[in-house]
């Protein structure tokens, strides 16, 4: 009976041990991206089509191209309902699976615990309009990746706009601009750029936080209604954006005074708000709807065969569609560091990083990828993790967004200092170092 028991054991080990060999090789051309999303609680409306859009991007590439150079690409998803402590949680549990390319954290809170623990586990962040702005110096970090604009960029952006619109930046003297802002690490980020502008210009800066998540505003308003401010900028997300309309309509401030950033410009925040919504300008970071080649392949390929995330009507929708750009800068990023580390084979996150940090793509590139009208080039470098700082705004005619406004880049003369300086500041309270020269090509 011994004997019989030892046998099994041994049977047992072997059977195992042949699983877990098939599970590795299975593994072996597999480049995993982990994603990090929320569908649930308060910023489920907006965090949901950002996600979808993600998903049926990497099924897309899967369908119609076999993945990248042959090797298929997978995910897992893990909830965070948008809290730093449950993003935390998803990428410890996610960052040692085989194949992980990159992490979109979806959150700048989750982003700013993570940085610190990129560089350890070697693992790049992708926070594209979000994050850091300061993260936009690669010398000085290495590991984050803002790709497309910081909230450095989108305030500047939004007072160039007010600018143009009164004739010229120094028509903003002795105006009142109010930042109606999430009381978040992600609602605080644009305030350094802002009253930059104010010195500058002489406009009156007035701060005005809100509580997460952002159902309870009354006061706030209130305060908008007793001081009119000439302009409201809206620095919010989730239920936190149509509150605020929806308050703003109660107290009679007029919605083309209002201004938001490019995560409160998305349909979720003006749906159920309607015609209450009407006039309210947002900026627009990415082009949407369904004419662009992408997006109908993602139909063709993921939708028609009923393999779609979500629903079909989404596709192509504001959020939907930069979660498809996010995930493609993600994939090209992969299909970059196999031209230098091997084409057909799955990458480090260290390759990836390399990879992230040495994209070029042109408009013929971006053409050839199905992203025409979609995005604007982006080029990244050593020294520039960001790779493109454009956004123009668009505008709710209580039915739909329409673009009002050509594109505006960035100032970099206001932006670069205020970058280098902020990053500088950080590496001395953290006692590291700026990257030396030959890093780059590593």
């Amino acid at each position: 009976m011994k004997l019989t028991r030892l046998a099994l054991a041994a049977a047992v080990l072997a059977a195992t041990g042949a699983s877990v060999s098939t599970s590795a090789v299975a593994q072996a051309n597999e480049q995993f991206f982990p994603l990090l999303s929320y569908r649930t609680g308060p910023y489920a409306p907006n965090g949901t089509p950002w996600a979808n859009g993600k998903q049926d991007y990497l099924k897309l590439i899967n369908a119609r191209d076999g993945g990248v150079n042959g090797v298929k690409l997978t995910f897992e998803e893990c909830e965070t309902g948008y809290a730093t402590d449950r993003g935390v949680e998803c990428y410890e549990r996610l960052k040692s699976r085989p194949g992980v390319a990159l992490f979109d954290p979806q959150a700048t809170g989750i982003t700013f615990a993570l940085t610190e623990k990129a560089p350890v586990d070697k693992i790049p962040l992708m926070t594209l309009g979000y994050g850091l702005s300061v993260a936009a110096d690669g010398m000085a970090f290495k590991w984050n990746f803002p790709y497309m604009g910081s909230y450095w960029t989108g305030a500047d952006i939004l007072i160039q706009h007010l600018g143009k619109e009164n004739g010229g930046l120094d028509k903003l003297k002795g105006k009142k601009i109010a930042l109606v802002y999430h009381d978040s690490p992600f609602g605080k980020e644009p305030i350094p750029l802002l009253q930059e502008r104010a010195k500058m210009h002489g406009f009156d800066l007035q701060l005005l936080p809100v509580t997460a998540p952002g159902v309870e505003q009354k006061a706030t308003w209130l305060q908008v209604r007793k001081d009119r401010p000439d302009y409201v900028l809206l620095w919010g997300w989730g239920v936190m954006n149509s509150t605020a309309l929806k308050e703003a309509q109660a107290t009679g401030y007029p919605r083309d005074k209002m201004y938001g950033v490019w995560w409160a410009g998305a349909e979720p925040d003006v749906r159920d708000v309607g015609d209450g919504a009407k006039g309210y300008h947002a900026l627009a970071l990415n082009g949407y709807g369904k004419e662009a080649k992408v997006i109908q392949d993602i139909m063709k390929h993921v939708h028609d065969k009923g393999q779609g995330t979500g629903a079909k009507d989404e596709v192509g929708s504001v959020l939907y569609t930069r979660g498809v750009i996010i995930q493609m800068l993600g994939v090209e990023a992969v299909r970059r560091a196999q031209e230098r580390f091997g084409k057909g084979k799955v990458m480090t996150g260290e390759q990836v990083r390399w990879g992230m940090e040495n994209l070029a793509l042109d408009q013929k590139k971006l053409d050839a990828l199905g992203f025409n009208g979609v995005m604007r080039p982006l080029s990244t470098s050593c020294s520039d993790h960001m790779g493109s700082t454009w956004a123009r705004v668009h505008t709710w005619d209580g039915k739909k967004w329409n673009y009002s406004s050509d594109w505006y880049q960035a100032d970099e003369q206001i932006l670069k200092p205020m970058v280098k300086a902020g990053a500088d500041k950080y590496l001395s309270e953290k006692k590291m170092q700026r990257r030396e020269a030959g890093d780059c090509q590593s």
